[in-house]
């Protein structure tokens, strides 16, 4: 077992069994963001099964990080009020039979549900994994553990992709979910046996209707996001958005008002914190939201199979755990301003990339000049973002700090893929009504409406219409890629706000430095 009562005791700042419970800590991670992708490569197969409407495929895609998004602070305060081993235990054994309802789901709508509980069911572990390496180990030790759990967390949910693709040569859609089962049995054993229940945990009350709160603000906003674009759903889309905004203000107004406040205010409003976590959602949120456009990109229009589809992602891993490590000593060296704009820059380049390389019958070389970028962007910035956050708060609102770098990934996720996913559909839609139009052919409503559904709509009617397959086909490809550009013009207007954020409001790194030692001395009443 790991000894949490000497942490400081060794000298280079890590607890006993340091390498065991890290490996534990960064698999348990790595099952929690493994789910957030491997839905993506079995979207073009899940939206034939069901013949999903591309809001539906949405909704399907964005599922589990919305579960996790609207979750981590609240069972992040959970965690540190009675026991970050009880929360790991708790979320591995619920993410088995959230992954099981999905693996077997009968039609979509049984099939988001069971992502959004698996996601709750990450709330309860992702966070945990963080807010234990910030409270064992300390220093450049902690910095270097962070890397690592940055790196190779955040790898497998782009290896994602590539075991979804290799399940589904030989297997069902279903497979992708199921896969993930023996996994969480594995981390379930390890947990037991690595991780302590004696770590520095709080005894204040955790403000569970605020939790509430928190978690239905930010469901309402990502249903609402994903939504707005399909026909018929403005008014939900519209009520739903005034329903985030009531509950925003009704948690501002609460938090400020607390005596022992879910997400403390104060703290969140340190420079070194809000910037930090609002770069990261931009930062993950476009990780995300490339992964789920790029794999209905490569099998609809490029037509890869989901091997290679899945395969085509490898290059942004091999990044991302390559940089990583580097990025933990530029921190060191330069501070996380200097180090977090050059993983924007990266990511910045990675979407103009995507524009002008990605379209109809190019070579994988130009797939993978834009994979290569974002994965290097992505392996730059994620470590100091995280080391930012959990560097700006007190001992005991480390569960808010580690919430906040675990939201970053969920909710940038779910934001992300949801606003990728609304102008996809809203182009595809567009696009397609006006190939129906100038046509010539006399096509009746309701099939219009299916060829305006999706991708995969389109191709169910192009199955059971040979005579009309090939150009059903090119005007889907041709309307997939006009939704697909106005995506990636999003990502690089959301990474250009991220960047500004940190050249006029992060501090340089001897501010930085200077900022943290008084934030400590003010957290220890010093």
């Amino acid at each position: 077992m790991s000894d949490p009562e000497h942490t400081d005791a060794y000298g280079a700042g890590r607890p006993a069994q340091a390498g065991r419970l890290l490996g534990t800590l960064i698999l348990v991670a790595a099952v929690a963001n493994l789910n957030l992708t491997v839905a993506n490569v079995a979207l073009p197969t899940i939206g034939a099964a069901f013949n999903a409407s591309q809001m539906q495929l949405n909704l399907i895609a964005v599922g589990y990080s919305l579960g996790l998004a609207a979750s981590v602070l609240w069972f992040g305060a959970l965690g540190d009020r009675y026991g970050r081993k009880l929360m790991i235990v708790v979320g591995l054994s619920a993410a088995i039979p959230a992954s099981l309802l999905a693996g077997l789901a009968s039609d979509w709508g049984v099939l988001f549900a069971a992502r959004v509980l698996g996601g709750l069911s990450a709330g309860l572990t992702y966070p945990t994994t963080l807010a234990l390496i910030t409270v064992l180990w300390s220093g450049p030790a902690r910095t270097r553990a962070i890397a690592l759990w940055s790196a190779l967390g955040t790898g497998s949910a782009v290896v994602g992709p590539l075991l979804s693709g290799v399940l589904l040569k030989y297997f069902d859609w279903g497979s992708v979910f199921l896969v993930t089962i023996p996994l969480a049995v594995l981390c379930l054993i390890l947990s037991l046996r690595y991780i302590s229940a004696k770590t520095a945990q709080s005894h204040e009350p955790v403000d569970n209707l605020d939790g509430a709160i928190s978690a239905l603000m930010i469901g309402a906003l990502t249903v609402a996001l994903n939504i707005i674009a399909a026909p018929g759903m403005m008014g939900l889309a519209l009520g739903l958005t005034t329903g985030t905004v009531l509950l925003a203000v009704a948690f501002v107004i609460r938090q400020r008002k607390a005596p022992n406040p879910l997400y403390d205010l104060s703290v969140a409003a340190r420079p070194t914190f809000w910037v930090a976590a609002v770069a990261g959602v931009i930062i993950f949120g476009s990780l995300m939201g490339v992964l789920f456009v790029n794999q209905q990109y490569l099998q609809n229009v490029l037509g890869y199979g989901s091997v290679a589809a899945g395969a085509a992602i490898v290059p942004a891993v091999v990044m991302m755990v390559l940089l990583a490590p580097q990025s933990a000593k530029m921190v060191g060296r330069w501070g996380s301003r200097a180090t977090l704009l050059a993983g924007q820059s990266f990511l910045a380049l990675s979407f103009v990339a995507m524009f002008f390389l990605w379209g109809p019958d190019i070579p994988y070389v130009l797939v993978a000049i834009p994979l290569l970028l974002m994965g290097a962007g992505v392996g730059l910035a994620q470590t100091p973002s995280a080391h930012s956050l959990t560097g700006s708060v007190p001992i005991q609102r480390v569960g808010m700090a580690s919430g906040t770098a675990d939201l970053q990934r969920d909710l940038g996720g779910a934001l992300m893929t949801s606003i990728f996913g609304a102008l996809l559909t809203a182009g595809y839609a567009s696009a397609m009504g006006a190939a129906v139009s100038s046509s010539g052919q006399n096509v009746t409503t309701e099939t219009q409406n299916q060829l305006q559904m999706s991708y995969a709509s389109a191709k169910n009617i192009a199955d059971g219409a040979p005579q009309f397959a090939d150009q059903i086909l090119a005007a889907a490809r041709s309307s997939f890629l006009a939704g697909d550009k106005l995506a990636y013009v999003a990502g690089f207007v959301s990474v250009a706000i991220g960047m500004s954020l940190v050249v006029f409001f992060f501090p340089h790194h001897d501010d930085e430095k200077r900022l943290q030692t008084d934030y400590r001395q003010k957290d220890q009443g010093g």
